[in-house]
């Protein structure tokens, strides 16, 4: 039986389409409870790493290790511990919310899905519109409802890719609320894909800075402030964005 070491392992892990390369050879762990921010520009790897990780993408090369198993060669044992958010992948119009909430219940092997699907709603403030058809749904209820099957399984691991993109900042401070709950409760590992970086500096205890592929920098937020002589992260994202050593200004840059 494998023992779990860390949540998530992964060794080695490339994609390449054809003559271009998404991420290069790509090597780190997630301790257990942890929240760490994947962090990078439009086009860095970071939609693409969460996507190998989470199964949807197939690997150029290396390994994924799942709370100890082979993610590529055993998935299918550490799948319903895993669950995934995305504003980017919306869920199908004609079927409701308990619908649609029903189908990922059963996809994720949740026993009482009826029940997790009624505790849900009181928690996420679903009632209102549970048999409302996803497609009739406003921006922000399609995103408790995306929150409410990225939580179903009770996932110990969480994979977000900007999960509060183009909300506004209550609903985005209430999906972050919601995410600092489960992570309590559950002492669940979460992997973080933001361009927001208030967000980060909230929710992480460790960010991950890719660019063109390539994991360039990886320290707690404090340390990457005082490697950077920066007041906060986005000033140290765009001074690795625009290949800046240490802070330099602009104008020297």
């Amino acid at each position: 039986m494998a023992v779990d070491l860390s949540a998530l392992s992964v060794k080695g892990l490339s994609k390449t389409y054809d003559a271009t390369v998404a991420v290069k050879p790509l090597s780190f762990e997630l301790a257990i409870g942890s929240v760490t921010g994947l962090l990078g520009g439009n086009g860095a790897g970071k939609t693409t790493t969460i996507g190998m990780i989470m199964g949807l993408i197939e690997p150029t090369s290396g390994s994924i290790h799942v709370f100890g198993h082979d993610f590529l060669a055993d998935r299918y044992a550490v799948l319903g511990r895993m669950n995934f958010e995305s504003p980017y992948v919306d869920m199908p119009h004609r079927l409701t919310v308990r619908q649609n909430l029903d189908v990922f219940g059963r996809l994720y092997g949740v026993a009482d899905v009826a029940g997790k699907i009624g505790e849900l709603a009181d928690k996420l403030a679903l009632v209102d519109f549970l048999d409302r058809p996803n497609g009739r749904l406003s921006a922000g209820q399609k995103t408790r409802v995306a929150l409410a099957k990225a939580l179903i399984n009770d996932p110990d691991l969480l994979l977000l890719d900007e999960p509060t993109a183009s909300l506004d900042p209550d609903t985005a401070d209430w999906v972050r609320s919601h995410l600092e709950d489960h992570r309590a409760r559950r002492n669940c590992t979460i992997l973080l894909a933001s361009h927001n970086m208030a967000e980060v500096e909230r929710l992480c205890d460790r960010v991950m800075m890719l660019k063109q592929g390539s994991l360039v920098d990886d320290a707690a937020p404090a340390e990457l402030l005082a490697r950077y002589g920066r007041s906060n992260l986005e000033e140290v994202f765009l001074d690795v964005a625009r290949g800046r050593a240490n802070g330099e200004t602009a104008a020297a840059s």
